[in-house]
């Protein structure tokens, strides 16, 4: 009596699984493009999920109605001929067009000053090199939709007195004051005393760099301590989301009639946004996908033609067993689902083994570098999937193969 589909289907797996454990050598060797294209399909995955989270914090920074304007902005593919170009032409933004922006614009619900410079601060016995100064308009918050764990943000107050307050990122909080409330106190910043009046709210890492290791001060202290001739960006919110475009172009036709740029005449300043960032970001993930799949593919295909002749040998080996099964009953079917099931279960375990590589890949990389890196659960049943369906591609001929031979011959054939 032929057997059950299940039984035939848990004996080939056995069998297949009992093929693996005996001629390991062989089957490494025979797994080896799975294991590679799976190992780079999961990896490349890791790298762009990583980099959607930094997107997407950016993104969320600047909210969905938000832009930024600067004096230089490249966003895509690195041009150094247009970098050094723009370096030359581009005259720095001023405190004098950030006003004429300000009070004849009509799209902006608000815009906001803030530039930034590297700096050191003291507490006690305790100092912070290479932090993050920076220098803002007290709407800026609002704009950055920046966070307050504890005290406030900076106010208007604040700015028109060029007082010497400031708002702390969460590193520099558990620095200087990792058991005690810091609202009130007296820290040194750039070798001046400010009082910190805000502590910002954990925002973690990205690239292995920290987005809490910040200090914020008023714009116009900022000034009158470093001067307003260099390094002034701006950040506006538009009246909504509808018109987000609009107010880009408005803001860009002001500024270019304060430059007196010229009709035809390109930006001597840069524009983004989200949109701006995600769009950029689509193209160079789409490239990075493509040269991925040509990888993968020509990984996959090398290592599905190995299973094939594999299993084209597996056939012969064993052409005087498939003989005896089919004389005790075992249909053709039975045979085929056999040799489909050994290749399957063959090249999934190239694949389990792969995602298995790339997930120790990626930690080790997470952690020793700046590359980040994340292995979301779609990328390990796809790799799984894929690599299963390649063998049971590449298996169907071997399978046939077997399941066409003549019972009579086959048990003619030599053991």
């Amino acid at each position: 009596m032929a057997r059950s589909s299940t039984a035939s289907f848990g004996e080939a797996t056995r069998v297949a699984v009992g093929a693996l454990r005996s001629s390991k050598l062989r089957s490494f060797l025979t797994l080896l493009g799975i294991i590679l294209a799976t190992t780079t399909l999961i990896a490349v995955m890791a790298v762009i999920r990583g980099m959607d989270d930094y997107i997407a914090n950016t993104v969320a920074d600047m909210g969905v109605d938000g832009f930024r304007i600067r004096r230089m902005v490249m966003i895509g593919q690195w041009d150094p001929k247009k970098f050094l170009e723009m370096q030359r032409k581009n005259p720095q933004l001023s405190r004098e067009e950030y006003d004429f922006v300000r009070t004849r614009s009509t799209m902006l619900r608000e815009i906001g000053m803030e530039v930034s410079r590297m700096g050191n601060a003291n507490y006690l016995n305790e100092r912070i090199e290479e932090l993050e100064l920076r220098g803002v308009s007290a709407n800026v918050g609002v704009i950055t939709n920046t966070q307050i764990a504890n005290g406030r943000f900076l106010t208007e107050s604040d700015d028109a007195r060029h007082t010497l307050t400031a708002v702390i990122g969460h590193e520099v909080k558990e620095r200087f004051f990792p058991a005690t409330d810091p609202i009130g106190k007296s820290i040194e910043v750039m070798g001046r005393p400010f009082t910190v009046i805000g502590v910002a709210k954990e925002q973690g890492s990205v690239f292995g760099q920290s987005r809490d290791r910040f200090i914020i001060i008023p714009v116009e202290t900022y000034f009158k301590m470093y001067g307003a001739r260099t390094g002034i960006g701006y950040a506006a919110l538009a009246l909504d989301r509808n018109h987000l475009e609009r107010a880009q172009d408005e803001v860009r036709s002001l500024l270019r009639a304060w430059r007196h740029v010229r009709p035809g005449e390109s930006d001597n300043f840069g524009i983004f946004s989200s949109d701006s960032l995600l769009s950029a970001w689509d193209q160079m993930t789409g490239a990075i996908a493509a040269t991925a799949v040509a990888v993968v593919s020509v990984f996959m295909v090398v290592g599905g033609v190995v299973i094939m002749n594999i299993m084209l040998a597996v056939v012969t080996e064993r052409t005087h067993e498939i003989g005896v099964r089919k004389a005790v009953g075992a249909r053709r079917q039975d045979i085929l689902n056999q040799f489909l099931v050994e290749s399957s279960v063959l090249s999934g375990t190239g694949g389990l083994i792969g995602v298995i590589i790339a997930w120790i890949v990626a930690i080790i990389v997470r952690n020793t570098t700046a590359v980040p890196m994340s292995v979301p659960g779609s990328a390990v049943l796809i790799a799984v999937g894929l690599s299963t369906l390649v063998g049971l591609f590449f298996g169907i001929y071997p399978a046939q193969r077997a399941a066409k031979l003549d019972p009579i011959v086959a048990l003619r054939a030599e053991k």
